[in-house]
């Protein structure tokens, strides 16, 4: 009998014990099997402890997606470390900031990348080694030297010790890092799994970033369920959709601005013959670019979700229920609990908005080295009659509404919302009225500080098609779909918006822009 799957480097392990030959990652023309993998991940976690990898230290990684920004993750936990993954897209002073902010011990990257952090690597005093994916290097360790270490003895490690630390998109400021346990990721791996329905047959393409907790999800399920991932690292919309078709993905996730820009694109014929499912994550899709999808893949299964980093996954609404409520971001996905709640704690009534709240056992340890800000987002929920002990959920900061039947609506962020001639405006509301007139691509919504009206509306937009659009056609048609109140006071017409690291809308960024366009004019 298998042994249960308690910490995340054991899902490789059980994985290989069921079917070593099973294919278990794709790179390019090379494929590992589940065996390999194991292999793999062992012989780099004596390498980390050659190195003198300590319980609880970190180990970063700044890579593309390829094999080894697959094994060093596993193999750190497997040494009793806690991984660090870095998104490629960062610059040298954010990799510095991460590199410093949590210490990392070991960081894995490659010759390339190594030579743009000529400069601030001395600055992380922390930093004991750097391991290369190449060589020709004087000073750093190889990849295969790595490797070929002799086998170490592991430390105890427990579900409930940090695996991970996910640094936030930092568009209000430095990127926080989320503390995540082994329990937090096998747990969501497991809840995810079950709703999407993972199995060993389906082959999951890693488009989005590794360092997003939804990218890193892509290698946690598919080896919890026994699956092949399919590593890519895309140019253009058109290069992701001949990955789907040439390696027959069973499984897609990304986040609104790629759909977006894949809606555009004309699909391989019979593709959703293989496309099982595709998911939403990162914020809300808009409707018109959900329905381009659905018509061109008619038989692929829609999944729109929502979460946040701090607790892995909180909700996602079932294909089922996709034609009734499209703007839904549906209920708790298994073994959670959400909660709508009142500034004073107690719960919402039915449609009205109130605080997201998740608990349960996806719940983060909170930020590293933050107690303040962690402090801010980590509270302890009311207590139970009898109980003793305070349970700690993450409060969202994201305003929503349930309505009768137990389906949630996303309102807005707290800190986004518009406030405007006494009325609150979610910016999504208006995007989606922008989306509704077939005219944008893309877009996005903020306030800019107005004397009278408190704030006024501002929405940047990229025209869909190739025929051009105006602002002034833009606002005639949201006159017509929006009160007053609503429509935007200034449209601008842009080539692109603004995005973080992790491909979502950078509505700081945009609001920012806008605000020194208007005292500059």
């Amino acid at each position: 009998m298998r042994a249960a799957a308690y910490l995340l480097d054991d899902l490789t392990t059980r994985a290989a014990e069921l079917a070593p030959e099973a294919p278990a990652l794709s790179d390019g023309q090379q494929t590992l099997a589940y065996a390999a993998l194991e292999t793999a991940i062992d012989a780099c976690a004596n390498g980390l402890l050659t190195l003198g990898l300590q319980r609880g230290e970190r180990v970063a990684f700044w890579l593309d997606k390829r094999t080894e920004a697959v094994i060093a993750p596993f193999a750190a936990v497997r040494a009793g470390g806690a991984f660090v993954p870095i998104n490629p897209l960062l610059k040298g002073a954010q990799v510095e900031h991460i590199l410093r902010d949590c210490n990392v011990r070991i960081l894995v990257t490659s010759p390339e990348r190594h030579a743009l952090l000529a400069e601030v690597l001395p600055n992380c005093s922390a930093l004991r080694h750097v391991v290369l994916t190449g060589a020709g290097v004087p000073g750093v360790i190889a990849w295969r030297d790595l490797l070929a270490a002799t086998p170490q003895r592991r430390p105890k490690t427990i579900d409930s010790d940090m695996a991970a630390i996910f640094y936030t998109s930092g568009s209000t400021g430095r990127p926080k890092g989320v503390m995540l346990t082994h329990r937090n990721l096998v747990a969501g791996a497991a809840s995810v799994a079950s709703y999407l329905g993972n199995h060993a047959g389906d082959s999951l393409l890693a488009a989005l970033p590794l360092s997003f907790d939804a990218g890193f999800s892509q290698l946690s399920t598919a080896f919890h369920s026994g699956a092949r991932v399919v590593l890519h690292n895309y140019l253009l919309p058109q290069d992701l959709l001949k990955a789907l078709a040439r390696e027959r993905i069973t499984g897609l996730t990304a986040v609104p601005p790629l759909y977006m820009q894949l809606a555009q694109q004309p699909w391989p014929a019979g593709i959703d013959a293989h496309l099982r499912y595709f998911a939403n994550t990162g914020g809300r899709m808009p409707l018109n670019t959900l329905q381009q999808l659905r018509a061109a893949l008619p038989r692929s299964q829609p999944f729109l979700m929502y979460g946040l980093t701090e607790a892995f996954r909180s909700t996602y609404l079932p294909p089922e229920e996709v034609d009734a409520r499209p703007d839904s971001i549906g209920k708790a996905i298994p073994n959670v609990e959400v909660l709508v709640l009142r500034p004073d704690g107690s719960e919402c009534a039915v449609d009205e908005p109130g605080e997201l709240v998740h608990r349960g056992a996806l719940v983060s340890q909170g930020y590293w080295n933050d107690p303040a800000t962690t402090a801010q987002r980590f509270k302890p929920l009311p207590r139970r009659p009898g109980q003793v002990l305070d349970e700690i959920a993450v409060f969202s900061g994201d305003t929503v509404r349930r309505d009768a039947d137990g389906f949630l609506y996303f309102i807005g962020r707290h800190d986004e919302m518009i406030k405007t001639s006494g009325y609150r405006v979610s910016p999504t509301e208006i995007e989606e009225a922008a989306h509704a007139t077939g005219l944008v691509a893309e877009c996005c919504a903020c306030g800019i500080d107005d004397e009278a009206l408190g704030q006024r509306i501002r929405l940047a937009a990229v025209p869909a098609g190739a025929e051009g659009m105006t602002a002034e056609a833009l606002m005639q048609a949201l006159r017509l779909r929006l009160p007053g109140y609503m429509v935007p006071a200034h449209i601008e017409v842009v080539a692109a918006l603004p995005r973080n690291a992790n491909g979502k809308l950078d509505r700081q960024a945009m609001s920012a822009a806008a605000t020194l366009s208007v005292r500059e004019q």
